[in-house]
């Protein structure tokens, strides 16, 4: 009888186990209640520099993603074309935040500085690593790219970019290329999820790091800078399908802001 009791208190009290406990926090910072808000601090940051070095207009530098994004509402919509794509992120983005909160609850304030904790330790070990396989591809030759066109820019401008980076570049290399390519796979092709995610990461790791060479500010060619481009664009690829989009997007911003800072 005893231990038919020791059981039952064990069922309706079960013992702490911190390997659950690390389980739930990778789990649960995935969703949008965690992943989304933790991205929001990018999008205000990044907006209020642009507004500031702008002269508080829309023109001005700006990164390469937020431009292309917004000028396609822009040439859809006219003069509301920013309106209606300012209106989507917020009301989308607060729409998923609202109904993950409503049915999993309000999120934990501490996870947030675990996972800014977590995107600086991706950002700072994301060259070496992203250096180490350029390496091996190209024969041994390591090698950190550094924006040659953002140099002639001053700290602030190459700040705010580095934010645009990792706010708008994994909204439309991620959350966009990356997963419509795995939607592609899986429902159109009819892949299991690991060789859709493979395809969709090395595809959107080619397209992100052509990117880099398109536009009056794109860097000239160089077959070295586009490996080490591509490589970065597999790992944050790799990175946004295992940790979410707000991990992603603050590693890609702090690795830039690191960069910068050097």
């Amino acid at each position: 009888m005893p231990g038919n009791l020791d059981r039952l208190a064990d069922q309706r009290c079960p013992r702490y186990d911190p390997a659950m406990a690390r389980f739930r926090y990778f789990a649960d910072t995935t969703a949008p209640r965690y992943s989304l808000l933790f991205a929001l601090p990018l999008l205000l940051g990044y907006e209020a520099l642009a507004w500031l070095l702008g002269g508080g207009g829309h023109s001005g530098i700006r990164n390469g993603a937020d431009v292309l994004l917004k000028s396609l509402f822009v040439l859809l919509g006219g003069r509301h074309g920013l309106t209606v794509f300012t209106l989507m992120v917020v009301g989308a983005g607060g729409w998923l935040v609202l109904r993950d909160v409503h049915r999993n609850g309000t999120p934990r304030l501490r996870a947030f500085g675990l996972m800014l904790a977590e995107s600086a330790g991706y950002g700072l070990l994301l060259g070496g690593v992203a250096s180490a396989l350029t390496g091996l591809l190209l024969e041994g030759r390591l090698l950190s790219i550094q924006d040659g066109a953002m140099a002639q820019f001053d700290l602030p401008t190459q700040l705010m970019v580095s934010l645009g980076a990792g706010l708008y570049e994994e909204l439309l290399f991620r959350v966009l290329l990356v997963s419509g390519l795995v939607a592609l796979a899986s429902k159109g092709f009819g892949w299991k999820p690991v060789p859709a995610g493979i395809f969709a990461a090395v595809l959107g790791a080619l397209v992100f790091s052509a990117f880099h060479y398109v536009g009056p500010y794109g860097d000239p060619w160089q077959p070295g800078s586009f490996t080490f481009r591509a490589v970065a664009g597999l790992l944050f690829s790799g990175l946004y399908l295992v940790r979410g989009f707000g991990v992603a997007a603050w590693s890609h911003a702090l690795y830039d802001v690191f960069l910068t800072l050097v």
